[in-house]
C-alpha cells in the first residue's frame, strides 16, 4: 500500500521534525501556536541563524545572541505561550500578525532591538496580555485602535521608537493598564481628553513628541495619577490648566519646554508635590506665594517671563535640592533665608540658580552654607563690585549639582590571588565576613522618572528599596556606577553578589527569580525613584557555562522518554488518517489544480493594456533573478525586465497576502489602463498566471526623488530643477483628481513615489493605496469626501484623515506638500524624533526660513524660495480649509517658476499649464469645472529682469 507507507513517512518527518518544540515531556504545544511561532521567527533577520527556543525552565539572557525564548502555561490539554521574549540586542525584523494568533500570552517582550515596520492591530486580539514591551526599536507608522481594547494591559511601553499618528481615544477603555510609557517618538495630536477616564493610569509618560492642542484639564480627575511628564511637545498657546491644583496625589509635574504661556497655578494643594518643572516656556506673570510640599525636591521655572519677586514660600522646604529661576523678569531682593531649616551633610547639596534677571539687593546677609551653590549672574545686583559678600556669586559656575559616581569595594587587605578576577569573581565589600569572594551578576537598570535632581543624598534609601524588593541582603548589592541621561534619567551599572555561606555563584533558578522580578516588574514601585527599566542582565564567568550547559542538557531522560512514546504514538494516529486523506483527496486535488490553471489563463482584453504570460515575466528578468530587483513595497518586489522586442519595463510582482480576486484584480488594471499623463507613470501590461499577480509598467530610469534628495547623491538638484519636479508631480495629481475616469485620490503621495525619467521629468507612481474620488448620488450631490480606512506613509499622513478617516483631494495636497518641503530642505519627513512640518514652521515664524534650505541646492532666488516655503506649508496646514486645492497649487507654481531665471530658457510647453491629455476638465468635489487657465510663461509681469540670488551658508 504506496498510500499508507508516503504516510507513514509524512507522519515520521513531522513528528521528527517538531517534536523538539511541539512536546514538552508527554505534552502537545498548541498546533496553531508552533504556527505562529514559525511565522513570528520568519520575520526576524538573524544572520548567525541561532535562535533558540525557551521551554520550561531555560533562562533567556543577553548572551544567547538571536533568542527567540518563550516560556508555556498548560491548558485544556495544551502547552500555550504565555511569555514570548526576543534578547538579541541587534536584531531585525518585523512584528509578525500571527502574533494575534497567542491567545493566552501574558508578556510580549521585543524591547532593545531594531525592529521596523508598524504594530500589527492583530496585537488586540491577545486578550490576556498583560506586558506590552516595545520599547527601543525602530517600529514606524501609527498605534493600532485595537491595543485600546485589552483588559488586561497594565503597561504599554512603546518608548524610543519613531511611533507617529494620534494617541487613540480607545486607549480610555484601558482600565487597568498603569503605566503609559510613549516618549521618544513622533506621536501627534492632542492628548486625548477621554484618557482622563483611567481609573489606574500611575505614570503617563509622552515626552519628546510632537503632540499640540491643550492639556486636557480633566487630567485633574484621574484619581491615581503620580506622574505626568510630556516635555518637548508643542501646546502652541495652551496655558497650564487650573485645575492641574487638585491633583490630589500627584508627585512629579514634568512640561519642560512645551510652548505654554499664560500664569503658573497654584499647586500648594498637592501634598505630596517632590519634583516641579515648567521650564523654557512663556509662563507670565508672577510666582504663586503659596508654599509648596514639604516633600519638593527640585523647582525649575527658569527661561520664562515671569514677573515680581522671589516669593518667600521657597524658605523652608526640607529636602529641597534645586531651585532654578533663571532667565526671567523676576526683581526685587534676592532671598537669604531659603536654607534655613535644612540640615547638611557630605552628599545633602542645594543648588539656588537666579542668573540673568533683574534682581537689585540682598534681602539679608548672604551667608550660606557650603553646600549651597548661589547663581546671581546676569544681575543688576551684581554691578557693585565692591560688595565681596556678592561678588563672589557672580562669576561663571557650573551648577549641574551632580556627577557621576559609584560604590567601590575595599580590597586592599585581602589578598589578591585569592579571588579569580580573571573569570569574573571579586571582593565583595561589605560582606558579612572579610574578603568574601563571589561572581556577580551585572545589571543595567534606568530610572526612567526619578524624584529628585541629586542622586547622592538618595543612593542609600534607593539600596535599601530595590534589595528588599528583590528579597536579597543589603550587602548584596553594589552600585558600580550612574549618570544623568537626557529626560532627565538616571542611568546605574549594578552588581548583585550571592549570600554569603551559599556559594560563591547564584544557581540557575535564583538567576531566573531576580531576572524575572526586573523584567515581570514585581519589584514594587517607589515613589521617589519612579518606574524603572532593565538595559542589560549579562551573564559572565561562571554563568555564562552554567547557561551554555543547562541549554544543552535541558530535558531528563524521563522526558526524553516521554517525547519517544508521544512521536510513536502520534505517527501511528497520524499514518492512519493521512492514509485515507491521501487516497481521497488524490483525484479531487488534480482536477481542482487543472481548473484553477484553466481559469487562470482566461485573458481579459484590455485596450492599451497587454496580457504577458509568466514565462515571458520569468524571461524578462532571467527568472526574477535578484540582480534585477530594483525595488520593494508593500504590494511586493519590482524588478527590471527587459520584453522580448526590447523594451525596458517595470514589473511589480504581488507577493503572497497581497494577491487579490480576480474580479478586482482586473477592475484595478481597468482603472489604471485609462489613466495617461506626462507626468504618472503608465501601465502596459499585466500577467495573471500560475498563482501570479503581476503589473507591467514603463521604466523610468533616473530613480525616485527621494534618492536624489539624499547626502549620496552624484550630483545635486538645483533650485531650477527642483521647481520642475514639484510642478510636474503637481500637475500628474491634479489630472488625477480632475481628468481620470473616474477621479482618484492617489492616498500615497512621497518623495519616494515620484520618479524621475531620463529628462529629470517627474512623474508620479504607484497608486497601490488609491481610492476612487466621491461619484455624484441620485440627486447629482457629491460628497466632499470619502470614508476609509487610513493607509499611507508616516510623516505624509494627513493629520485630518487620520483622524476622522474621511480621505479627499485635500489629503493629497498635504502629502506634496511635504514633499515640497523635503525639495527645498532635503530633510526626510521623520528623523530623530523631528517632523519637518513643524521644523520648517519654526524656522518660518522665527524668521530664519534660510537656515533650514539644503545647502546641496547651490544658489537661488530669494523671492521664489520664500513664496515656495510659503506655499509648502499652506498645503501642509492641519486644517483642510486652510490648504489650497491642487489646481491652485499648481497656479502658483507656475508663477513661481515665472520669477526664475530659467523661465526663459526652458520651452514653454514642457512648463505650461496643462494636464496632458486634450480633453476638457471635468468638476470634481473641490475644483471648479474649469480649475485654471492655461497661460503663456513670458515673464512680462515681472519689475526687473534682474532675481536677487542668495548662496547658502
Amino acid at each position: 500500500m504506496p498510500g499508507v507507507g508516503v504516510s507513514v513517512l509524512v507522519a515520521f518527518l513531522v513528528v521528527s521534525l517538531c517534536c523538539s518544540s511541539l512536546l514538552v515531556g508527554a505534552q502537545i504545544t498548541d498546533p496553531s501556536e508552533v504556527a505562529a511561532l514559525r511565522a513570528i521567527k520568519s520575520r526576524l533577520n538573524d544572520p548567525q541563524k541561532n535562535l533558540r527556543n525557551w521551554n520550561n525552565g531555560d533562562p533567556c539572557t543577553s548572551n544567547w545572541t538571536g533568542v527567540l525564548c518563550f516560556n508555556t502555561t498548560r491548558n485544556d490539554g495544551y502547552l500555550h505561550v504565555q511569555e514570548l521574549q526576543l534578547l538579541n540586542k541587534n536584531l531585525s525584523g518585523s512584528l509578525a500578525p500571527e502574533l494575534g494568533q497567542l491567545s493566552y500570552l501574558e508578556i510580549l517582550d521585543f524591547m532593545w532591538n531594531k525592529m521596523s515596520g508598524s504594530i500589527p492591530k492583530e496585537i488586540g486580539n491577545i486578550k490576556s496580555l498583560q506586558l506590552l514591551l516595545l520599547n527601543g526599536n525602530q517600529l514606524t507608522g501609527s498605534l493600532p485602535d485595537e491595543i485600546g481594547f485589552l483588559p488586561n494591559l497594565d503597561r504599554i511601553q512603546i518608548d524610543q521608537n519613531q511611533i507617529s499618528g494620534p494617541l487613540p481615544k480607545s486607549f480610555a477603555n484601558l482600565n487597568k493598564t498603569k503605566h503609559f510609557h510613549m516618549n521618544n517618538n513622533s506621536i501627534s495630536g492632542q492628548i486625548p481628553r477621554e484618557l482622563s477616564r483611567l481609573p489606574s493610569l500611575v505614570h503617563f509618560l509622552l515626552d519628546n513628541n510632537n503632540l499640540s492642542g491643550i492639556l486636557p484639564p480633566e487630567f485633574s480627575q484621574l484619581p491615581n495619577l503620580l506622574i505626568f511628564q510630556v516635555d518637548n511637545n508643542h501646546f502652541d498657546g495652551s496655558e497650564i490648566p487650573l485645575s492641574f491644583g487638585n491633583m490630589s496625589k500627584l508627585l512629579k509635574l514634568s512640561l519642560r519646554n512645551c510652548s505654554l504661556q499664560g500664569p503658573i497655578p497654584d499647586l500648594s494643594s498637592i501634598p505630596n508635590l517632590g519634583y516641579l518643572d515648567l521650564s523654557h516656556n512663556q509662563l507670565n506673570e508672577s510666582i504663586p506665594s503659596n508654599k509648596l510640599s514639604d516633600n519638593i525636591t527640585t523647582i525649575d521655572l527658569s527661561y520664562n517671563n515671569l514677573i515680581g519677586p522671589i516669593p518667600a514660600n521657597f524658605s523652608g522646604l526640607p529636602l529641597l535640592q534645586r531651585l532654578s529661576l533663571q532667565n526671567n523678569l523676576l526683581n526685587g531682593s534676592v532671598p537669604s533665608t531659603i536654607w534655613q531649616n535644612m540640615t547638611f551633610n557630605a552628599t545633602k547639596k542645594l543648588i539656588l540658580d537666579f542668573e540673568n534677571n533683574s534682581l537689585s539687593s540682598i534681602s539679608g546677609p548672604l551667608n550660606p552654607p557650603v553646600n549651597v551653590t548661589i547663581m546671581l549672574q546676569g544681575n543688576p545686583v551684581c554691578t557693585n563690585v565692591n560688595d565681596v559678600s556678592i561678588i563672589q556669586f557672580c562669576g561663571s559656575q557650573n551648577g549641574n549639582g551632580v556627577t557621576p559616581g559609584g560604590s567601590t569595594n575595599t580590597t586592599s587587605v585581602c589578598p589578591t590571588q585569592a579571588c579569580p578576577t580573571d573569570f569574573n569573581f571579586e571582593y565583595v565589600s561589605e560582606a558579612p565576613v572579610p574578603c568574601f569572594c563571589a561572581a556577580p551578576l551585572r545589571v543595567g537598570y534606568r530610572l526612567k522618572s526619578p524624584g529628585f535632581s541629586d542622586f547622592p543624598p538618595y543612593e542609600d534609601p534607593f539600596e535599601v528599596y530595590l534589595t528588599t524588593g528583590l528579597k536579597l541582603d543589603l550587602y548584596q548589592l553594589s552600585i558600580e556606577s550612574f549618570f544623568w541621561e537626557e529626560g532627565p534619567r538616571l542611568r546605574m551599572y549594578l552588581k548583585l553578589f550571592p549570600q554569603f555561606g551559599s556559594n560563591q555563584t547564584f544557581n540557575g533558578s535564583e538567576i531566573r527569580r531576580i531576572r524575572s522580578m526586573f523584567t515581570g516588574w514585581t519589584i514594587p514601585d517607589s515613589d521617589i525613584f519612579g518606574p524603572y527599566e532593565l538595559l542589560d542582565f549579562t551573564l559572565l564567568g561562571p554563568y555564562k557555562n552554567e547557561i551554555e550547559g543547562s541549554s544543552k542538557s535541558g530535558i531528563s531522560k524521563g522526558a526524553l522518554a516521554g517525547i519517544v512514546l508521544g512521536a510513536v504514538a502520534v505517527a501511528i494516529t497520524i499514518s492512519a488518517i493521512i492514509s485515507v486523506i491521501i487516497m481521497r483527496r488524490h483525484t479531487k486535488y488534480y482536477h481542482a489544480v487543472s481548473r484553477k490553471r484553466l481559469l487562470s489563463r482566461i485573458p481579459i482584453k484590455i485596450d492599451g493594456v497587454k496580457d504577458f504570460t509568466f514565462g515571458e515575466m520569468a524571461l524578462a528578468t532571467n527568472n526574477f533573478s535578484n540582480s534585477t530587483q530594483v525595488g520593494q513595497g508593500g504590494y511586493g518586489k519590482v524588478y527590471r525586465g527587459v520584453l522580448a522586442d526590447g523594451t525596458v519595463v517595470a514589473i511589480k510582482r504581488a507577493q503572497e497576502g497581497s494577491l487579490q480576486g480576480q474580479k478586482e484584480f482586473f477592475t484595478e488594471i481597468e482603472l489604471l489602463s485609462r489613466v495617461h499623463h506626462r507626468n504618472l507613470v503608465s501601465l502596459l501590461g499585466y500577467c495573471n498566471e500560475e498563482g501570479e499577480q503581476m503589473l507591467v509598467y514603463e521604466f523610468v530610469p533616473n530613480g525616485t526623488l527621494r534618492d536624489h534628495l539624499s547626502a549620496k547623491a552624484k550630483e545635486p538638484l538645483s533650485f531650477a530643477m527642483r521647481l520642475r519636479i514639484a510642478l510636474a508631480s503637481a500637475k500628474g495629481i491634479l489630472y488625477l483628481h480632475t481628468e481620470a475616469d473616474p477621479p482618484i485620490f492617489h492616498r500615497d503621495i512621497k518623495a519616494s513615489n515620484i520618479l524621475l525619467d531620463s529628462k529629470m521629468t517627474a512623474k508620479v507612481a504607484d497608486f497601490g493605496l488609491s481610492k476612487l474620488a466621491p461619484v455624484p448620488d441620485v440627486e447629482g450631490i457629491v460628497p466632499d469626501h470619502v470614508s476609509t480606512v487610513v493607509k499611507g506613509t508616516p510623516g505624509y499622513l494627513d493629520p485630518e484623515y487620520f483622524l476622522t478617516h474621511k480621505l479627499t483631494d485635500k489629503s493629497d495636497v498635504y502629502s506634496l506638500g511635504v514633499v515640497f518641503l523635503e525639495l527645498l530642505t532635503g530633510m526626510h519627513p521623520i528623523s530623530h524624533g523631528k517632523n519637518i512640518v513643524r521644523e520648517v514652521n519654526m524656522s518660518y515664524q522665527s524668521g530664519m526660513m534660510f537656515s533650514v534650505i539644503d545647502s546641496q541646492m547651490g544658489s537661488y532666488p530669494s523671492e521664489c524660495v520664500e513664496q515656495f516655503v510659503s506655499l509648502a506649508l499652506r498645503c501642509c496646514q492641519d486644517e483642510t480649509d486652510g490648504r489650497p486645492s491642487m489646481a491652485e497649487v499648481v497656479r502658483e507654481l507656475e508663477n513661481i517658476w515665472r520669477l526664475t531665471p530659467e523661465a526663459d530658457t526652458v520651452p514653454s510647453e514642457s512648463m505650461s499649464i496643462d494636464t496632458g491629455k486634450a480633453s476638457t476638465p471635468a468638476p470634481s468635489s473641490s475644483t471648479s469645472a474649469n480649475p485654471y487657465v492655461s497661460s503663456d510663461v513670458s515673464g512680462s509681469d515681472l519689475l526687473s529682469g534682474v532675481v536677487p540670488t542668495i548662496t547658502p551658508r
